[in-house]
């Protein structure tokens, strides 16, 4: 087997992103790829017989802030002009969210204006100066009504466990609007890819050798041998071998069904808030792409059900367990040699799509050019 300047271990958001860097600066590069199919978590494909373009492991939806990384994700893809909005049921009524103005004079049967709002909220707080937890932060914020209409009961099925367990940092992604606004993003870029995801990989990774259905873990010296450095993107304690423990992950498991309907739910994504309800969101993909003709009276739906599965790792948990494992991983990955740990799994960290193109090229550019500037990366929540 040849030398290769780059091994990276992993097609998803980073290592494309890298490996089309590292292969951009004329570097010699070679991507592994455990799964039988490139784009990690971002892969969509065509239903078939339908036309309807279906996100294999749930509904991403892109947005950013920064101009310089949406110049260089539309290198090799067209945006649509999707905004999202998200609905949820509680008690068989459909409600926008976010929490919003009509959230809120519908849940209450008000007619609060926007200057009223925080008077109303504020009345429904009960004084908690210091949250040391999801729960305690939810009801400093939004107060117990709105928290356990909207947000306890779906916490408990994303997470597997009581929101007191979880830290109060989770919430904070979850914005509440005086307004009636209910789009899920602020963001100045959204979209979605016209010809779905896969292309933007196929485009990325072209002129790159590719290597699916390959486990870089089960001769990690083979590899090591054959590269100037690995970029690994995969889970960080299976790398070391589970040597400080497993990391805590949520993961989901997706049922798809074809429906003779021309229209299911007639959104893209509805949320299910209430806890005798199994599963936590219905997808219909069909919303994504309305510029796009399907298949007359057909449509396909996903139910999402949060679980725990070890070979689909989405969420980091992040107890406080989990956080005394990960400096415990980190050191491990301080003295390892010629690796380069990129990503969602090796940093364990919940990144957004735009996030994980942002630090894929800073780490990039660092490496190749040795600079340190880079596309801005947004804080986690955007």
């Amino acid at each position: 087997m040849r030398q290769y300047d780059f091994i990276v271990v992993g097609s998803g958001l980073f290592g494309s992103v890298f490996a089309q860097q590292a292969h951009e600066n004329g570097k010699s590069v070679l991507v592994l790829e455990q799964r039988k199919h490139i784009g990690g978590n971002c892969y969509s494909e065509d239903f078939e017989d339908t036309n309807i373009n279906v996100h294999r492991y749930g509904t991403h939806i892109f947005h950013t802030n920064s101009e310089e990384i949406w110049r260089y994700t539309n290198r090799f893809t067209t945006f649509n002009r999707y905004q999202h909005r998200v609905l949820t049921t509680h008690k068989n009524r459909v409600y926008a969210m976010p929490i919003n103005l009509g959230t809120i004079n519908q849940f209450y049967g008000l007619n609060l204006k926007p200057f009223e709002v925080e008077d109303f909220i504020a009345s429904k707080r009960e004084g908690i100066s210091s949250p040391r937890n999801l729960e305690e932060k939810a009801i400093s914020l939004i107060g117990r009504d709105l928290y356990e209409a909207f947000i306890k009961g779906y916490t408990i099925k994303q997470w597997d466990c009581d929101p007191r367990d979880l830290p109060a940092a989770i919430i904070t992604r979850l914005p509440v609007r005086t307004s009636y606004h209910d789009s899920y993003y602020n963001d100045r870029f959204q979209g979605i890819p016209s010809g779905g995801y896969t292309p933007i990989f196929e485009r990325m990774l072209e002129g790159i050798p590719v290597e699916t259905g390959v486990d870089f873990l089960e001769d990690p010296g083979y590899w090591h041998r054959h590269a100037g450095l690995v970029v690994y993107t995969g889970p960080i304690d299976r790398y070391f071998g589970y040597a400080e423990g497993r990391l805590g992950w949520r993961s989901v498991k997706l049922e798809y069904q074809r429906l003779d309907l021309e229209d299911y739910q007639g959104t893209s994504v509805m949320n299910y808030a209430d806890l005798d309800v199994p599963f936590t969101r219905i997808h219909e993909f069909k919303h994504l792409h309305l510029e796009k003709p399907h298949t007359p009276d057909t449509t396909v739906i996903v139910h999402e059900y949060a679980c725990i599965d070890n070979e689909r790792p989405y969420y980091p948990v992040n107890s406080e367990e989990d956080r005394k494992r990960l400096k415990a991983y980190q050191e491990l990955q301080r003295r390892e040699g010629r690796v380069l740990f990129g990503g969602r799994l090796a940093e364990y960290k919940y990144y957004d799509m735009h996030q994980v193109i942002g630090a894929a090229l800073q780490k990039a550019r660092k490496v190749l050019r040795g600079k340190p500037e880079a596309a801005t990366v947004e804080s986690a929540g955007g």
